[in-house]
């Protein structure tokens, strides 16, 4: 079981920057992947960024490419997305994730946390 807490959302300018977190309990966290997830009101969720339980890899929406960062510190059990150029696109629920493998859609994940809310305004 993992436990999954998200926080750092906010309102921001367009423009702007903001720097996600989600911390983590549960046994073995270093050893699954981890995502973030997305959902605009009206909207699917949809894919943000995932890296790998090492961090040897990353995979990255292309609407977010070049903009977010995704990292994770296992001694911290916590992960990251560092949201710089916000636009008022990104507006949405952001959520983390836990996966046994990398992966770009949210069936592969098996545990969510509750979500933050992010709004960019124009």
């Amino acid at each position: 079981q993992v436990q999954l807490v998200e926080s750092g959302g906010g309102l921001v300018q367009a423009g702007g920057s903001l720097r996600l977190s989600c911390a983590a309990s549960g046994r073995s966290f270093s050893t699954y992947a981890l995502g973030w997830f997305r959902q605009a009101p009206g909207e699917e969720r949809e894919f943000v960024a995932a890296i790998a339980w090492n961090s040897a890899s990353a995979e990255y929406a292309d609407s977010v490419k070049g903009r977010f960062t995704i990292s994770r510190d296992n001694a911290k059990n916590t992960l990251y997305l560092q949201m710089n150029r916000l636009k008022p696109e990104d507006t949405a629920v952001y959520y983390c994730a836990a996966a046994l493998i990398l992966s770009v859609t949210d069936l592969g994940y098996d545990y969510w946390g509750q979500g933050t809310q992010v709004t960019v305004s124009s």
